[in-house]
């Protein structure tokens, strides 16, 4: 992406007071959410701005949003100092309403429609580049999203999403907790965590059934532990698939003899996965590595 000029501030506040109000997008495009695409849309201004502070600053920034909709959470994008944001939107309605942003905001917003599951970062940016992922994710692809994007992590500098309350619940959940899964595990092994705070069901348009986190995670210098991703989520997806029962038993889809291998990683066979620590799962990872590497 060539380099653009962010707009002095004062260009900015001119360019927000200009657009139209945002459920006046709606009505235009006949934007009406959409439970297929995971839609609910937040459309108060004050809460997209925290949203972009939060993440922030973007001082000469590319960031990538996904899912803008009518573009409640674009226009606070816009109006940071970021040299552009990257919209991906797979609602084509959506992406004629983001015009109107596009001439708000002359070379800064690039709109790319298309399904973000099949879009990596990496794909969008030059080569050696980062980006700042932003996005009210929709519920029904977070998860999705969130393990593609681990899995390109060298062209990200930080993502601030937002879950379901018990998807964000999951990713900080630590050794012992009942939300303790595979993807504390693997989020934890490469991201540094922080919940930032809780909206409630009346922030969106329409309403969804369950509260809402906004989770910033950044990405470690190094993982905490040696390990190979694949297997990491082979081995975190035996062990908490069986979650009731000993890694003894549980961890027979692994290998023909688990208890050799939960022994060679210094792990006790009669613990059980939410025993585990991110550190232990890495080094159960290595050493089936170890033994897929010696068949």
């Amino acid at each position: 992406m060539r380099p653009v000029r962010p707009r002095l501030l004062s260009e900015r506040g001119a360019a927000a007071a200009d657009l139209p109000p945002l459920r006046e997008v709606i009505a235009q495009f006949d934007l009406g959410a959409r439970k297929s695409l995971g839609q609910h849309f937040l459309l108060d201004l004050n809460i997209t701005r925290r949203i972009a502070r939060e993440a922030g600053p973007f001082d000469g920034e590319t960031v990538l949003e996904i899912g803008p909709g009518p573009g409640g959470l674009t226009r606070a994008l816009l109006e940071s100092p970021a040299q552009a944001v990257i919209a991906i939107e797979r609602d084509s309605r959506a992406i004629a309403a983001l015009k109107i942003l596009e001439d708000a905001y002359p070379e800064r917003l690039k709109p790319v429609e298309g399904d973000a599951l099949g879009i990596l970062p990496s794909d969008l940016i030059s080569e050696g580049d980062s980006l700042t992922i932003v996005a009210n994710l929709p519920y029904n692809i977070a998860q999705k999203l969130l393990v593609g994007w681990l899995r390109d992590l060298a062209a990200i500098r930080s993502m601030t999403l937002m879950f379901q309350k018990e998807v964000a619940d999951r990713l900080r959940a630590s050794t012992g907790d009942k939300a303790y899964g595979r993807l504390s595990v693997i989020t934890a092994w490469l991201c540094e965590i922080d919940t930032l705070f809780d909206l409630p069901p009346a922030a969106f348009v329409p309403p969804p059934k369950v509260t809402s986190t906004v989770v910033r995670l950044t990405p470690r210098a190094e993982p905490l532990a040696p390990a190979d991703f694949r297997t990491l989520e082979r081995v975190t997806a035996a062990a908490f698939g069986q979650r009731r029962k000993m890694l003894r038993s549980a961890l027979r889809s692994l290998t023909t003899d688990p208890i050799a291998l939960l022994e060679s990683s210094g792990i006790d066979p009669t613990l059980r996965a939410e025993n585990l620590s991110v550190e232990e799962f890495c080094a159960l990872a290595r050493a089936c590595d170890r033994i897929d590497g010696a068949q």
